[in-house]
């Protein structure tokens, strides 16, 4: 073979190599699909219900902050050591085997389940425009897709996210655009003024209690934005790409939710009803929907109807990515059988996949319990696993720098570095605790503990604990040592 046909196969083999791998713009998206859910479309009626207009944008500004610290740190490691399954390696080369082994199966559990969650939610969606259709049927089809753009290129998986993240990202442009314009009369509307914000109890609401019932809304949703850093060791040129993806992740979360948060709340009162009753299966009182109709868009229920699917559809979509790359990740490490780790000819993990969505087949539940009944034992079942990620991810950084400052390495090496450290991810840490701590705290009433919903807030700390203390138990692992880190970039 001559040198010019050599170089032309290497050149078609490379590009053939970036056709697999995720597209800057495919990250960008990535980042806003992973931070934006049904929780906005639909749960901050009931936070502003909750805690009125001043105290529910305090609540989703301060987790908002949160997680932008929590991705800064994710990220420095990340753009360091782009490597499949993120987080699950670091907590294994940075602080403990065990630690890792934990937060791998904990996160990957979280996955799965959201998995589940989403496709119980998807055949709620559905019903709104065929009542008498089968739940089963509509979960079955959804999974089939959400496998089938999982199963064959991470490009593939990009693409599909970029156009299901965009559709929710044009929504809610549109939505701040038109709320923005009735706010001040100039669109469809006398002017509305600011006078939500001063009736009654507003704009604080049940002060602390209500600001901190807030907290958990808006931390699960948040639940998705780690994403980014997974699908790092599959981008393109990840130094430049996943930097701008998270730096990206705290504007548009302060834009979409807190503006969000500010046109409901100034154009619907708090005390309206229909705010705390919205819900999944009710998204004829979403707050979006309430707003289209004001402007006199008549078909905003099957309008928000169809956004509310296609988000729930990206959330399945990114969430099966990252669930599945966290179990390629542990198999590789011994964490997980050695069958998850196998990949196809392009590089897709496809048993990792297969296994994740699998488990999301708890979805069929719906066959022996309501749809609403099971959506909620599943979103029960996530519970606090989000934010042990969380935490788990600060928990790292922290013992990341330590690591590179006894090597011998400057933080100024690092081609990305996390702003305000370390009490940006101090921070992080005091709300997530605070949180995870908290989030029962409605199980605790005058006439008693309400164990059932005690057991459904905690669930997941003990699982989380006995997966740490009985790997260390059987494996007898040890702390690293920060002389001993791993800061080799595969």
């Amino acid at each position: 073979m001559d040198k010019g046909k050599k170089t032309t196969a290497i050149s078609m083999q490379d590009e053939s190599q970036l056709q697999r791998k995720l597209k800057p713009r495919q990250m960008n998206m990535i980042a806003i699909g992973g931070a934006i859910g049904t929780g906005l479309f639909v749960a901050t009626g009931s936070s502003i219900s909750s805690a009125g207009p001043g105290g529910s944008m305090v609540a989703y500004a301060a987790i908002g902050i949160a997680v932008y610290f929590v991705m800064m740190a994710l990220g420095e490691m990340a753009t360091y050591r782009p490597v499949p399954g993120a987080f699950e390696t670091y907590c294994t080369d940075y602080v403990d085997k065990s630690f890792g082994f934990a937060m791998g199966w904990n996160y990957w559990y979280c996955s799965a389940m959201t998995v589940a969650t989403e496709l119980v939610a998807s055949a709620i969606v559905m019903k709104y425009w065929f009542p008498n259709s089968s739940s089963i049927m509509w979960s079955a089809i959804f999974i089939a897709i959400l496998l089938g753009l999982n199963l064959f290129s991470a490009g593939i998986f990009g693409e599909a996210e970029f156009w299901f993240a965009g559709i929710k990202v044009v929504t809610i442009i549109i939505f701040l655009v038109i709320g923005v314009l009735m706010i001040f009369g100039i669109f469809h509307s006398d002017t509305v003024g600011f006078e939500n914000w001063t009736i009654k109890d507003a704009p604080f609401v049940g002060g602390m209690a209500g600001m901190f019932s807030v907290f958990m809304t808006a931390g699960f949703s948040f639940i998705g934005v780690e994403a980014t850093a997974i699908a790092a060791g599959e981008a393109v040129d990840p130094e430049k790409t996943v930097p701008k993806a998270i730096n990206s992740v705290f504007w548009r979360i302060l834009i979409f939710y807190i503006g969000a948060i500010f046109v409901v709340a100034t154009l619907i009162s708090y005390t309206d009803p229909n705010l705390l009753n919205a819900d999944i299966d009710n998204v004829a009182i979403s707050p979006f929907t309430i707003v289209f109709r004001k402007a006199g868009l008549a078909a905003a229920a099957s309008l928000m109807n169809a956004v509310i699917l296609t988000s729930i559809l990206s959330c399945g979509n990114s969430t099966i990515y990252s669930g599945s790359r966290l179990l390629y990740s542990m198999a590789v490490s011994g964490k997980a059988p050695k069958l998850l780790g196998k990949v196809t000819s392009h590089g897709v993990p496809v048993f990792a996949v297969l296994f994740t969505g699998l488990v999301a087949c708890l979805c069929f539940l719906t066959s022996l319990n309501s749809d609403s009944q099971v959506y909620t034992w599943l979103y029960n079942a996530t519970g606090l696993t989000g934010f042990l990620t969380w935490l788990g991810i600060c928990i790292c950084h922290l013992r990341f720098r330590k690591g590179l400052k006894a090597q011998g390495h400057n933080p100024k090496e690092l081609k990305y570095q996390a702003k305000l450290y370390p009490a940006g991810t101090w921070y992080a840490i005091i709300i997530c605790t605070v949180v995870i701590l908290g989030q029962g705290y409605y199980a605790f009433t005058d006439s008693g503990i309400d164990w059932y919903g005690f057991l459904v807030a905690y669930i997941g700390l003990p699982i989380f604990v006995a997966l740490f203390l009985i790997h260390k138990l059987v494996k007898k692992t040890r702390f690293v040592s920060p002389d001993e880190m791993n800061f080799r970039r595969e």
